[in-house]
């Protein structure tokens, strides 16, 4: 623990709510043994603003690292965690070209950037975009290119993604990935990412904004949301309106996810970035270990209640049906 970080978050709670430092110290303990939230969960999700009930219902840390382990097979997590076995293994899933760089492929590479005015290039292992590059290849030296690109490890090489119009009105400048979690070969929760900044990789991570989907309907009821916790019904920089956007191609999104989950039925917890193109919606690409802070933001929860009792759902709709089956 952050000690530093720990304390200066308890006088940013008393602050705001006017609450006795000790209280809110004892707090964040009780949380932290009956709900598994640390203190910056317990920060995160506002929960000295909860009653018993109310957070026994949020995702925290430790309650996502339980279905993580639960449902993630470790031998498998090589599948979502290594860039090129997730092509691999979800090719037809793509809908774009991609190549891997050998060291022994120079020729390869040529003919693949020949095709493309762009790539984008990516290490096989980093998270949160570290790494992810957008290249043109304008006047390029694809020698010296592919050396490069050796070196640095980004030896995944891809055709640019291209967005529908709807999305990428929003934020021109960034692919602005719809986030689809499934658990059990369902769709739990959905969010789409917004970028707000140049050449955004990973949104939420790069001063994005974060808006959650109803995934019944692939509407956008709430207004979307920053690291800062400042509120947009409209993105800052385009002023489109992101409230009451109806996402293209909801149906097929959840289709395509569910029908990949069962790809590796080993891995039954998945975040997947989806791009929703003109034609068709693909993956960009998948997370293993499913990012929680995304989850029951406070401006996103409806009566102030969070997602655990929608996971509790799912697994027991998924017990009862393989009880039928046994029958």
């Amino acid at each position: 623990m952050n000690y530093k970080n720990f304390f200066k978050t308890i006088k940013e709670i008393k602050n705001k709510t006017h609450k006795n430092s000790i209280s809110i110290f004892f707090d964040i303990i009780i949380c932290g043994l009956k709900y598994q939230a640390g203190y910056i969960d317990y920060n995160l999700f506002e929960m000295y603003k909860m009653d018993k009930f109310e957070r026994n219902t949020i995702i925290t840390r430790g309650i996502n690292n339980e279905y993580i382990k639960k449902y993630n097979n470790s031998k498998y997590m090589k599948y979502f965690n290594d860039k090129i076995e997730f092509n691999k293994i979800f090719n037809k899933y793509l809908s774009r070209d991609w190549l891997e760089l050998t060291g022994n492929n120079l020729k390869e590479f040529k003919q693949f950037c020949q095709n493309h005015n762009e790539i984008i290039v990516k290490p096989i292992s980093n998270s949160c975009g570290k790494g992810v590059e957008l290249i043109n290849l304008t006047d390029k030296n694809l020698n010296e290119l592919y050396e490069e690109l050796i070196i640095n490890n980004q030896i995944l090489v891809e055709e640019v993604a291209i967005q529908c119009k709807t999305l990428n009105d929003l934020h021109p400048e960034s692919i602005n990935t719809v986030r689809v979690v499934t658990l059990l070969g369902s769709v739990v929760v959905a969010f789409l990412r917004i970028g707000n900044n140049h050449n955004n990789v990973d949104n939420f991570n790069h001063e994005g904004l974060v808006a959650p989907i109803d995934i019944e309907t692939g509407i956008i009821n709430y207004p979307a949301i920053d690291k800062k916790k400042n509120l947009y019904t409209k993105h800052p920089i385009t002023k489109k309106s992101i409230v009451n956007i109806n996402i293209p191609k909801w149906k097929k999104i959840k289709e395509l996810c569910e029908t990949a989950s069962l790809e590796i039925p080993e891995v039954g917890y998945i975040g997947w970035d989806v791009c929703v193109g003109e034609k068709d919606c693909f993956f960009i690409e998948a997370n293993e270990f499913p990012g929680h802070d995304l989850y029951q933001l406070p401006p996103h929860r409806n009566s102030n209640i969070g997602l655990l009792p929608l996971f509790k759902q799912v697994e027991e709709r998924k017990i009862k049906n393989e009880n039928s089956n046994c029958k």
